[in-house]
């Protein structure tokens, strides 16, 4: 990852975790208080409970003259008390508090009940039990573990979400890295071409069509990679389309290209009949000439480049390196190139494709790799 990937990661992944543990925390606290809530009043209706059988006993007891015998409780102590306060029966873990019916001290909840009505002399129940902390302790530990497992979860999901989607940002940067270092090179070989061509033109102080022409071929060059760049740069659409015959263009692109024809000595074939079509003579232009540039880039020196137009469609036929099959669905992408044999930035054929697209026609491409290329545009003429 280079700084702004890194930075735009990090980002987000401290977003989202912030968002996720906020929500999280808020989650755990209202689920905890209302189990806490929930076992506190448990807990206080299973005293009352043991109270009202202790009650009971104690009344019934008396009512049937036998002995009464104080039950066993499990986690709860259970005290009966005179009205003097002395006690009966059973007994109390802690001091019991007579100005409360229910608190809870050091860790255990006690509760005072007179539902006696003073049979045996019985005044005061007292139920006291630290069973409701215990289970709040054990609540506590389960909370503690699952959200230490949830957050653990959370951030692996929450890194796996960062990077998918940061994916996009980071194949994107690498393209335009990819594609930068592309352009510094082509713009590299034409401007050095020019610096040349311009020193020995000054040191031989006299005309040399040569070096004219190789100062004419990098020119043209360097604007073919300034109107592919504005032409990806800039909204094109509103141009406004007109009918043009394309066959013309055709013509004005091959003798815009004869310098570099000729230096590559290829022969171009022109089969053109009268084509008419309904487009921004730019978009006609870029077309043509993205097509035409990458065949004369990728066609070997002494070799043939055919062009034909019929009404209806337009051909483009070269006899150079060609393109592998597997390339073949990814050349049209944009910063994709199908080989680095003569360099580029992969544009060339993304305006193409954007052009065909937008006009509704159907391009076809057959390739054969040492063989060549060849590209079939169907127009939507009627």
């Amino acid at each position: 990852m280079n700084k702004i990937t890194k930075k735009s990661f990090y980002s987000f992944l401290a977003l989202y975790l912030i968002s996720t543990f906020t929500f999280l925390a808020l989650a755990t606290y209202w689920f905890f208080s209302s189990q806490v809530s929930m076992e506190k009043n448990r807990n206080f209706y299973k005293m009352n409970h043991i109270a009202d059988t202790v009650s009971a006993k104690i009344i019934k007891a008396q009512m049937s003259h036998t002995k009464f015998k104080m039950p066993v409780f499990l986690k709860a102590n259970v005290a009966v008390l005179d009205k003097n306060r002395n006690l009966l029966f059973g007994g109390v873990m802690q001091k019991i508090d007579f100005s409360k019916d229910f608190y809870m001290k050091n860790g255990a909840f006690t509760l005072i009940t007179n539902k006696t009505a003073g049979h045996l002399n019985a005044e005061y129940v007292v139920v006291q039990s630290s069973e409701c902390n215990h289970n709040i302790d054990i609540l506590k530990n389960k909370i503690t573990y699952t959200v230490i497992m949830t957050a653990i979860a959370i951030i692996i999901i929450a890194i796996f979400l960062s990077y998918m989607f940061l994916k996009p940002i980071k194949d994107k940067m690498s393209e335009i890295e990819e594609f930068v270092k592309d352009t510094t090179h082509e713009l590299n070989t034409p401007i050095t071409a020019l610096m040349m061509s311009s020193s020995r033109i000054k040191s031989k102080q006299s005309y040399d069509e040569n070096i004219v022409n190789n100062i004419t071929i990098s020119a043209k060059q360097l604007y073919e990679i300034y109107s592919s760049l504005s032409f990806l740069s800039f909204d094109n659409s509103k141009e406004e389309a007109q009918d043009i015959l394309f066959d013309e263009v055709i013509k004005e692109s091959v003798n815009y290209f004869r310098e570099l024809l000729e230096k590559k000595n290829i022969k171009i074939i022109q089969d053109l009949q009268e084509c008419h079509l309904n487009i921004s003579p730019t978009k006609a232009k870029m077309l043509i000439n993205n097509l035409l540039s990458n065949a004369i880039k990728y066609s070997n020196p002494n070799t043939t480049i055919t062009l034909t137009t019929t009404k209806n469609s337009f051909s483009i036929k070269d006899e150079g390196i060609g393109i592998k099959k597997d390339k073949l669905d990814e050349i049209f992408k944009r910063f994709v190139r199908a080989s680095s044999y003569a360099g580029g930035f992969g544009v060339g054929l993304s305006i193409v494709d954007n052009i065909v697209k937008e006009h509704n026609y159907k391009l076809d491409i057959k390739s054969k790799e040492d063989e060549g290329t060849q590209i079939i545009i169907e127009f939507n003429n009627d």
